[in-house]
């Protein structure tokens, strides 16, 4: 049979091989599109003439106990997560729809397979067959459609999925659309949009996106029913939580997706000092950490550790909130203080000093070179003088602004480097460093502050998550009518090179915004031993703990 003839074929997918030969779209590009409209990882490899990577599984011993460093946030309804550490525990029984890898490909997991109609308006879910809860239930088409609902309801707060969701989504009601989410058969979910949205499949892999069961109240610990290989055994925020092979229930993915070797996987937090962390390895109490960052990856390498690197999206935004009052005033209202706060800052020195130079610079637009539709619009404006001379245009020159960040080290020390620049530009700024258990508590409404973005695949995805009007993350308060509808326009634009018209003029509304400063885009590392298999470092820090085990 001819790849042009198979089922999961989308007319698009051959254009964009013929980009790949061409040299003008990378394989990791190549595969984030394809997938996303329903080509299968094998049907995309072949496509592009190179063969799938291997099965790491075959080469893991069963069974074992794996430390996993990581810290151990408390836990919420899935669709209000807001910390990819929560999903990577609840990611033991809690499955996904669909799984982003490290590729750049999306790859079913509940979901057999998927097809989108040509423009994006219409998606045919197909279920997999032989799932089951681990309760004895099986996994239909009604179990998919009534997460798809639960993740519209916009009335719950910090519902980030109904973001996600946004065409299936009735504005008046903030319900499911009436007719948008139809069960055709037990294994057969479609979906209807009032217009096109080519973000679903994303948004379906995000962390956020964890599939639970009809019966499920809102806290994942009480009646742990998934359809996932373990089960909690102990959790306890800030120090230790616990996995365990749930072998009372056989899993449905052994040998389908996977083997889930372990018989034990512990996540232990040692907070967020590196050197506790170092320390933790080199005295053996872990077997692979979730991050490692600054001169601490040296230190890994030379106690012999494998390092894993993601090229990544994953960043950080010093963002003032223009909704923000400080007394009697909204000092961040005023685009011209926004902007001024952006040109005082040189985004190459923030990477030199902030990060090491482990990155690559960023234009504070919030899109990367690696998205599909990124648009080269230029580096920002550089004018210290200028930034002081709007400041004072703005009658805020004698304004003390309070940049607040977490207390950890890249993001820390970034934000030093910004307060500096600021100084040194004339423009008065206070420091002010929290714990991250303070400063989480209310990351969305301090007035100027730093907070790090992961990575999504698509460039219009993390747009409409962080910027469009009234999302739950949207913590700059911006608000624009136009960002909005061109947003909307972008998202409908299921060929990823006409819609970078449409991100062309959305980089530039937040530039002529002074949305936000975004210095950098940063490289991300993992260590674990050398006998640990399935640990390497993900694109959005997620582990996929089915993958994991020992080397034979």
């Amino acid at each position: 049979m001819q790849i042009a003839d198979a089922p999961d074929f989308h007319p698009a997918a051959a254009r964009y091989a013929d980009e790949v030969a061409a040299g003008t779209l990378s394989r990791r590009e190549f595969l984030t599109r394809a997938t996303a409209l329903g080509v299968s990882i094998p049907a995309a490899y072949a496509l592009i003439g190179v063969p799938q990577p291997a099965n790491a599984a075959a080469h893991m011993q069963q069974g074992g106990t794996l430390r996993i460093e990581s810290t151990v946030n408390a836990l919420k309804d899935p669709r209000t997560f807001d910390w990819p550490q929560m999903s990577n525990f609840t990611r033991g029984w809690l499955e996904y729809l669909v799984e982003y890898n490290r590729d750049g490909s999306f790859r079913g997991i509940l979901l057999e397979d998927w097809s989108v109609n040509e423009d994006g308006s219409e998606y045919t879910l197909n279920i997999r067959p032989g799932v089951t809860w681990n309760n004895g239930d099986p996994f239909t088409a009604s179990d998919v459609a009534f997460n798809i609902e639960r993740w519209c309801d916009a009335g719950v707060e910090g519902n980030s999925m109904a973001s996600r969701m946004g065409q299936l989504v009735d504005p008046e009601t903030k319900q499911a659309r009436e007719g948008a989410i139809m069960v055709v058969d037990d294994q057969t979910v479609r979906l209807s949009l009032p217009s096109p949205d080519i973000t679903l499949i994303a948004g379906f892999s995000d962390y956020p996106a964890a599939i639970v069961h009809p019966s499920f109240n809102g806290d994942p610990l009480e009646n742990p029913i998934g359809t996932g290989p373990y089960l909690p055994e102990r959790f306890d925020v800030g120090v230790k939580s616990v996995l365990l092979r749930n072998t009372e229930h056989d899993w449905w993915g052994k040998g389908v997706i996977g083997e889930a070797m372990l018989d034990r996987i512990e996540y232990i937090d040692f907070g967020t000092d590196q050197a506790s962390i170092v320390a933790a390895a080199d005295s053996d109490e872990v077997d692979m950490v979730y991050e490692s960052l600054d001169e601490y990856i040296d230190i890994f390498d030379s106690i012999g550790w494998v390092k894993s690197e993601a090229v990544t999206a994953n960043t950080l935004v010093i963002r003032p909130n223009q909704l923000a009052e400080v007394g009697d005033m909204q000092p961040y209202a005023d685009a011209r203080v926004r902007r001024a706060l952006a040109m005082a800052v040189d985004n190459a020195i923030c990477l030199q000093l902030g990060y090491a130079d482990r990155g690559k610079l960023a234009e504070n637009h919030h899109v990367c070179p690696i998205h599909p539709e990124y648009a080269d619009i230029g580096a920002p404006k550089h004018d210290p003088e200028g930034a002081l001379a709007l400041m004072e245009e703005a009658g805020m020159a004698d304004f003390e602004h309070e940049l607040i960040s977490i207390d950890d080290t890249w993001r820390r020390n970034t934000s030093d480097v910004v307060a500096a620049q600021l100084r040194d530009a004339g423009i008065k700024v206070k420091r002010t460093v929290l714990p991250g258990a303070t400063f989480w508590n209310d990351w969305v409404k301090y007035p100027f502050s730093t907070t790090d973005w992961a990575q999504r695949p698509l460039g219009v995805q993390v747009l409409a998550l962080a910027y469009r009007s009234g999302e739950p993350w949207n913590e700059t308060g911006f608000s624009n009518a136009e960002f909005d509808a061109e947003l909307a326009r972008a998202m409908s634009i299921a060929d990823a090179d006409t819609r970078r018209d449409s991100m062309e003029k959305l980089e530039q509304i937040m530039l002529d915004e002074g949305v936000v400063i975004q210095p950098f885009w940063r490289s991300t590392f993992r260590h674990y031993k050398e006998n640990v298999v399935g640990a390497e470092q993900h694109p959005t820090f997620e582990i996929h703990v089915y993958k994991l085990g020992f080397a034979a």
